[in-house]
């Protein structure tokens, strides 16, 4: 290969930091190729208000080529990992195919859409997993408010103001509360359907909403939402998805038009091809990001199994915090490989969550100080502008004109149904790590 090569799969959080850092320490000594389906990073957390119409699509996405200068991009999907002959294979945006010989292995591949076996889900359900998906998640929104006005049957009506959405983890929570922020505004402007009562359902097998985060911000979330209407519906979920509705595990049929899939993700199953030890679809690495018996190869993010100093036996969790901090750690270690500083073991200090719930909405606690309403809204748009990399002031003047208006209730027409299947990944969907 002549000059030695680091390889970084994936732009999602933990590529991104990792190709960020070797930009910066190991540049001289290695020529950084960064390979992605996109040219640009994608800040996930941001976007729901893609879907509510708050904020432009083009604020949560980073220029790679901008922001990461001097680091080689590749567009294209990895499809294969070579150990013994130390390459990557790929295919493009237009069917090329390609190999990527590598000196040093960065995994970041991220992960995928999670699905279950429940008929009917990858036909007629939304997925949210980038910006094709939220972008038709917001023209489908407002298409079954302005076909419910065109209705003249009260039961067709009813069931196109019906948004089903399934998971109130993370991702899920935030999704509605800003869909249902986005059907209010939109509502606003069809007086016919002044006397009517759009219906908002999150399910979930859990037994609270956010599972697994600390208890005061689920109920903080859980408050908020049955206040502004939503039926939160915890210990159900779909047992099958048509067309005209979706039959629930507890036996009831909801008629509706609007299912949106948020049950959570899995590991790219691109690690697999390595035919190299994995834990539960994550690769198994050691504290140093490494993987045992292949110092070459490191992995971070969803795609990794990385151990967690504050757990011991278990792997940390598929979250950005810990893909971001993993991702500098991976760029840290390999510059060390090559003698610039030096290695150093996985360590990571939770500083806690926030879940925007849109509005003057917020649940938080920085550093596990719980708050809620005006304060966590602060607490979160600013955690928000510190972690994005780009477009901060332009995102900042999205919150404005939202604040200061409406939501535009206008379909864009730009993503087709088909484009954004839930059961496969199309390439604009792939790795970003959450």
């Amino acid at each position: 290969m002549g000059r030695a090569r680091i390889v970084v799969v994936g732009a999602g959080f933990a590529g991104f930091q990792a190709a960020r850092t070797l930009l910066k320490k190991a540049r001289g000594a290695a020529e950084v190729v960064l390979l992605n389906p996109t040219d640009y990073f994608l800040y996930l957390p941001l976007l729901p208000e893609v879907a509510g119409g708050v904020i432009d699509p083009r604020r949560v996405t980073v220029p790679l080529a901008g922001t990461l200068p001097g680091v080689r991009l590749v567009l294209g999907q990895a499809d294969g990992v070579d150990v013994d002959a130390r390459t990557v294979s790929w295919q493009g945006p237009e069917g090329d195919r390609g190999t990527l010989g590598y000196h040093r292995l960065v995994l970041a591949a991220g992960s995928i859409n999670k699905l279950l076996p429940i008929p009917g889900v990858a036909d007629h359900a939304h997925g949210f997993r980038g910006i094709p998906e939220a972008l038709h998640l917001r023209d489908h929104v407002i298409r079954q408010i302005e076909l419910a006005d065109a209705a003249d049957d009260p039961a067709e009506r009813a069931a196109r103001l019906t948004f089903v959405v399934v998971g109130a983890g993370y991702t899920g929570t935030e999704v509605i509360a800003h869909i249902q922020l986005l059907t209010r505004d939109v509502l606003a402007r069809h007086p016919r359907l002044a006397g009517e009562h759009p219906r908002w359902l999150l399910l979930d097998t859990a037994k609270q909403v956010l599972p697994g985060m600390d208890e005061r911000l689920s109920a903080t979330a859980d408050r908020v939402l049955r206040e502004r209407g939503v039926e939160v519906d915890m210990g159900t979920s779909v047992a099958e998805a048509t067309a005209t509705g979706v039959k629930l595990t507890d036996g009831r049929f909801v008629a509706s038009r609007t299912l949106v899939w948020c049950v959570g993700v899995q590991p790219d199953p691109l690690a697999q091809s390595t035919g190299l030890p994995m834990d539960k679809g994550r690769l198994c690495v050691d504290e140093y990001l490494a993987v045992p018996g292949h110092p070459e190869i490191l992995a971070c993010g969803d795609a990794a199994a990385v151990p967690d100093p504050a757990h011991p036996g278990k792997p940390t969790p598929m979250t950005a915090q810990h893909a971001v901090r993993q991702g500098k750690l991976a760029g840290n270690n390999i510059a060390a490989s090559y003698g610039v500083g030096r290695r150093r073991p996985y360590r990571h200090r939770d500083l806690g969550f926030v879940v925007d719930l849109g509005g003057w909405q917020a649940a938080a606690n920085p550093l596990h100080v719980p708050l809620s309403g005006l304060p966590a809204r602060v607490v979160t748009r600013g955690y928000h502008l510190t972690a994005l990399p780009a477009n901060r002031f332009r995102t900042v003047a999205d919150w404005l004109f939202t604040a200061a208006g409406a939501r535009p209730p206008v379909q864009l027409g730009l993503v087709p149904g088909p484009a954004v299947p839930l059961d496969t990944d199309a390439p604009e969907l792939i790795h970003p790590s959450r």
